[in-house]
């Protein structure tokens, strides 16, 4: 099972970067002539968190490399030893293959309005079919899932700190854009934030 943790991990994670970053972006650049990532790259407060994301993202690619390159040193270090239970396991492998069918399935339902970024110059269409009738934010719900899945199949204290950074970055993330729906769709977003939950809502 060693060997296993050792390339799904990493190579769950180079999926998932290719298939909901890379390639739905180059996918929607395409349909609409322009980059999807939008992410400012200034000294705000919003470009801030964007240079946090991404730094996180590095860094949490660079310890999955470190699992593959190193695998007896990586998976004894910092590991949380009462979470060592094949439980655990495969619970968080079940919940990062969800995780990524999810999310792909909602930036596809989002069509020409997905966006890395708040996209300050399109107003883009207000997406609230499919998951989206479930969670106002589903693609962060996936994300948050798989991150919470990485830490159930490999639990260390380095995979909570970027469970934990990375759900606080996605929260702030979160709520920058509700301001920004409101302000773009009005009554329509205000209608349907308040039928639908933030994360997750179950009826």
């Amino acid at each position: 099972m060693t060997d296993f943790i050792r390339f799904f991990i990493p190579l769950y994670f180079i999926l998932f970067f290719l298939v909901s970053f890379v390639g739905i972006s180059f996918s929607v650049a395409k349909r609409i002539g322009k980059n999807p990532n939008v992410l400012p790259k200034d000294d705000s407060a919003y470009g801030l968190i964007g240079r946090y994301f991404k730094l996180t993202l590095f860094f949490m690619f660079l310890y999955t490399m470190l699992l593959l390159l190193f695998p007896d040193g990586v998976l004894q270090t910092f590991r949380i030893s009462f979470m060592k239970r094949d439980f655990f396991l495969y619970s968080g492998v079940i919940l990062m293959i969800i995780a990524l069918v999810w999310v792909f399935t909602a930036q596809w339902q989002m069509k020409d309005s997905w966006r890395i970024g708040i996209d300050n110059d399109s107003k883009t269409k207000l997406v609230t079919q499919g998951l989206f009738r479930f969670s106002r934010n589903p693609v962060f719900l996936g994300m948050t899932v798989s991150l919470i899945g990485f830490f159930l199949a490999f639990p260390t204290i380095i995979v909570l700190i970027f469970l934990l950074i990375g759900s606080i970055l996605m929260q702030i993330q979160i709520r920058l854009e509700e301001e920004f729906l409101l302000k773009q769709h009005g009554q329509i977003y205000l209608t349907y934030k308040k039928s639908v939950g933030r994360m997750l809502s179950l009826y």
